[in-house]
């Protein structure tokens, strides 16, 4: 994963496949499920079955919630499985949006769909997902007071994280004072405030509880899986990205698997900006609405925090593989198999996924526990 150039999507996505059949111990044969994460380019199309060599399956998707698909194909695998229409489930992102000689930006900006709202929107400088998240992040500056040094917190130590992450794109240390000093993007975010765009893969396998005995590696378990998808809160009516559908995936996640936030041991958050943390920590619960900028600004996020958010460095620092950079370094610390950076409680591990502009969230909540 990072900036990997002259391979294809379909390339990507069989190298982890196997990586991932490798580390279960399972064969291509086994495997009868498989869940593609769509893309804006297309890639993932169901047909990439048969690039992918899978025949004879059960059940067989390619799904797209942006970056929340994640936790979807989660949902929908687990549910086919407690169903028995499928013993073992192939889950799969990939994409190759960096090209060489092109700007991160300009490779996302050439997958935009120009019509009805987006057009109306563009007139105005509203171009991709930075205008319309800072938008969000300048308005919750202006009712609570936040500030782009306590956004800048995030950004700092994720990648502190990302430092002890081999696969982190970014390895070099960053200060606040950096953060603060790198390019204006879209006011108030800063360059450092905005993921990175890579090439690559991930792939997760999915099964029962009785099977994952026999596997090659110790399982984690799937307490909940929820999504919510509010609406379009640019032209709802209400203050845009201020509320998210984190409040009631969340929300209905903890429900679920029967726990208290104090419970969690490690968030993974989506972090396609670090507002999205920030808004999202709130609407978890984890502090009252507004009080997210003083809650990160102490460093609870960070190695050695209270609590361990993004540990691999996330979308920031990490790798950006949409929803499957929280699940995959949910996987890691969950089986204690982090390295360096692996946090020392880690019974609950909870992952998330955010698209659109804050319109579309899911949760999934792990543990290294059956019961």
């Amino acid at each position: 994963m990072g900036k990997i150039y002259g391979r294809t999507t379909a390339d990507f996505a069989a190298e982890a496949i196997g990586l991932a059949l490798e580390d279960a111990g399972l064969k291509k044969t086994d495997i009868d499920g498989l869940l593609l994460n769509g893309n804006g380019n297309l890639d993932m199309d169901p047909r990439l079955q048969f690039s992918l060599g899978f025949e004879d399956l059960s059940i067989m998707n390619s799904m797209r919630a942006f970056g929340s698909t994640v936790g979807s194909m989660v949902q929908y695998a687990s549910l086919a499985l407690d169903a028995g229409l499928v013993n073992y489930v192939v889950l799969v992102y990939g994409d190759t949006p960096l090209k060489p000689a092109v700007g991160a930006g300009a490779a996302y900006a050439a997958r935009g769909v120009w019509d009805g709202m987006n057009v109306l929107k563009a007139v105005y400088g509203e171009f991709g997902g930075n205008v319309p998240y800072a938008l969000a992040a300048r308005r919750h500056m202006e009712l609570f007071g936040t500030t782009s040094e306590q956004l800048g917190t995030i950004a700092v130590a994720q990648r502190e994280w990302a430092q002890m992450n081999p696969h982190a794109q970014m390895q070099k240390p960053m200060t606040l004072e950096d953060h603060q000093a790198s390019r204006m993007v879209a006011d108030p975010f800063h360059l450092f405030d905005c993921c990175l765009v890579s090439n690559g893969a991930v792939a997760v396998v999915m099964t029962t509880a009785e099977r994952a005995k026999d596997l090659r590696q110790p399982p984690i378990h799937l307490k909940a899986a929820t999504q919510a998808a509010p609406g379009d809160n640019q032209m709802s009516g209400r203050d845009p990205g201020i509320v998210t559908g984190a409040k009631q995936a969340g929300g209905q996640a903890f429900a679920l698997a029967g726990i208290t936030r104090d419970e969690v041991d490690i968030l993974e958050l989506y972090d396609c900006y670090t507002y999205t943390v920030l808004v999202t920590l709130e609407d978890y619960g984890f502090c009252e609405k507004g009080e997210g900028g003083a809650f990160v600004a102490d460093g609870k996020l960070g190695p050695g925090g209270s609590l361990p958010t993004n540990t691999g460095g996330g979308q920031l620092s990490g790798y950006y593989m949409w929803g499957f950079t929280p699940l995959s370094e949910a996987i890691m610390q969950a089986r204690g198999q982090a390295g360096e950076r692996q946090v020392a409680k880690n019974d609950i591990v909870v992952a998330s996924g955010n698209g659109g502009v804050l319109n579309f969230h899911s949760t999934t909540i792990w543990s290294k526990h059956a019961d």
